[in-house]
Order: structure tokens, then C-alpha cells, then sequence
């Protein structure tokens, strides 16, 4: 990574002790089976970010001077377990610093740890999984923490809610809660999947989203690119919804697999990033104390929904 500060904001806008806002970038595809290069997501989307305008229109406001902290990256490659781990630990560490903590990566797998912290660090969670494949399989290819597993440990510790479903084994199918698994053709007919979603959700919401969810017309540089998914507009629209009405404690996206040739991918990953923070603090002052509403006294892990010998 050679980026000093994220879009190449001011430092005094970048500092730790003064942001609200922490990024982690973690450059990781080590599990990835269709086509490799997620690693090299988190580089395009900074060099993008800093050719973007940071005044939102929509929002009328310019987030970054809330303080976005850019960490350094989590850049383990010498296993799934310990890059899990890494990224675990990590996003712990910043929550635990009172933060809005924000994870760019790399591939899906990253989420595992992502994830997990989260919903150590708050309780009743509801994972909001926004992608095109369900990732839900015990194991894949000999590993618990590959990218085809990355959902696996949410869907039975937290309250996981999947929209724009188009990719999934008969098995997951089996383990899926289709209540709660907005599929993407019956998205296409149904206009009330966005509020049927947000009614299910807990208060505090995390944002999982895997750029695959959006259609490749948009997005076509991902690891596993699907037609089908979501556009922009309505993207836009139901994330706002989701912001309103929740409290997000954080988010991560992934699955940026960025081409030299084709740079549009990079930059709709650098606005959507800024979107989401615009959502989260649009009506927040800039010299306002942030609180992530995290209790260290109410800690807890949630409760798995499945015996640990479940066999899938």
C-alpha cells in the first residue's frame, strides 16, 4: 500500500485519535478458485478514492471530515486461519477504540473474521449480506474458512439476512433460512423485498457486502462476476433506508477484482465506500462525539442456532 491517507485527505482529518472512522485494508485472495486478483482490490480502490470528490451532493455534506483513519493493511498470506484471525483481532482492537470500523478487502473469506468481531463486540446482530452467492458450505476444498464459506459461521450466530441471492449449491439451499434470503429473481417481480428485509433486521446491522451482489453491467471486475444483481439507484436507495432505520456498527466490501484496462469498477467501489459513510453521518455535526454504542460490560457472543456436530 502506498497510500499515506485514504483519498488523500488532509492528515489532520486522518489522525487516530481524532476520526471516527478506521478503514483496514486487508489485500487477501488466498482461497479464491475462479480467477485470482481480489488481493490487488484495496490498492485500486484507494488510488480511485483519491480521484473522487469528497462533497456528496445527495448528502450535502463532506464525510471525510469526520476523521477517517487509513491502518495500515492486514497483509497475512501464510494461511486462512491466521489471516482470519488477523483481520479478528484487528477489527476488534479499533471497535474496542470507540470507532465506526470500516474493512476493504480482498476476498469474501476476510469477512469470517470481520464478522466474528463484530459479533463479539455487539450484541443481537444482524448480518446484512448483500451478494450474489450464498457462501454458505461447512467446508470447501478442505478449509472452514474459505471464501465459499464465508457466511457459514454468521448463518448460525447472528440474525443473517442475504439479498441478491443468484448462485448456490442444493446443500446450502438446505442450510439457508429462506425467510430471510432475498433471492434476486423474486427481487426482479417484488418491490417490498426492501422493507420485508429492514423488518427483519435486529437494531444493530452489519453490512457484509460483496461487490458481485451488483450486476456485472455495473461491476464487472469481481473474482465471480454473475448477471443479475442489483443497480445502482437501488442500491443506493435501499442502503439509506438501512442507515435510517438501524444502527450499522460497521461495514466491510469485498471482492473488488480490479482489471488495468478497465477502471470503472474501482471507482463505483471508491463512491459506494463514501456513500456508506455519508449515510452513516449525514445528520451527525463534525465536532459531535461519536459513540459505536458498544458496552464492554454487556459483551457477549451470541448464541450458535446449530449443535456444533451439524453435519453438512
Amino acid at each position: 500500500m502506498t497510500n499515506n491517507t485514504y483519498a488523500g485527505i488532509p492528515e489532520e482529518f486522518a489522525k487516530l485519535e481524532q476520526s471516527k472512522i478506521v478503514l483496514i485494508p486487508v489485500p487477501f485472495d488466498g482461497t479464491s478458485t475462479i480467477q485470482k486478483g481480489a488481493s490487488k482490490g484495496p490498492e485500486a480502490f484507494l488510488n480511485a478514492s483519491n480521484n473522487m470528490e469528497l462533497y456528496d451532493i445527495e448528502t450535502d455534506t463532506e464525510v471525510y471530515q469526520q476523521g477517517i483513519h487509513l491502518t495500515d493493511a492486514v497483509d497475512v498470506n501464510n494461511s486462512p486461519e491466521a489471516l482470519v484471525e488477523a483481520v479478528h483481532q484487528t477489527t476488534k482492537k479499533y471497535i474496542k477504540k470507540n470507532k465506526f470500523v470500516t474493512v476493504f478487502g480482498g476476498e469474501h473469506a476476510i469477512s469470517i473474521g470481520t464478522i466474528r468481531a463484530f459479533n463479539e463486540m455487539f450484541p443481537s446482530l444482524t448480518v446484512l449480506h448483500i451478494g450474489a452467492h450464498a457462501n454458505l458450505r461447512k467446508s470447501h476444498n478442505g478449509s472452514s474458512l474459505n471464501n465459499a464459506c464465508a457466511l457459514n459461521e454468521a448463518n448460525q450466530t447472528t440474525n443473517l439476512i442475504q439479498v441478491g441471492i443468484r448462485s448456490m449449491s442444493a446443500k446450502e439451499k438446505t442450510i439457508a433460512d429462506t425467510d430471510k434470503t432475498y433471492f434476486a429473481h423474486e427481487m426482479a417481480v417484488d418491490d417490498t423485498w426492501m422493507d420485508s428485509a429492514i423488518d427483519q433486521m435486529t437494531d444493530n446491522v452489519f453490512i457484509n457486502f460483496s461487490l458481485n451482489g451488483l450486476d456485472l453491467s455495473i461491476m464487472p471486475n469481481t473474482a465471480s462476476p454473475l448477471p443479475g444483481g442489483l443497480f445502482w439507484y437501488e442500491t443506493l436507495d435501499f442502503l439509506k433506508q438501512v442507515f435510517a432505520e438501524k444502527n450499522v456498527v460497521g461495514f466491510d466490501i469485498v471482492d473488488l477484482c480490479p482489471n488495468e484496462k478497465q477502471k470503472s469498477s474501482d471507482f463505483l467501489a471508491a463512491k459506494l465506500y463514501y456513500k456508506m459513510l455519508s449515510y452513516k453521518f449525514m445528520d451527525e455535526e463534525v465536532g459531535d462525539d461519536y459513540d459505536n454504542a458498544y458496552d464492554n460490560s454487556k459483551q457477549k457472543n451470541n448464541a450458535s442456532k446449530f449443535n456444533d456436530d451439524d453435519e453438512y
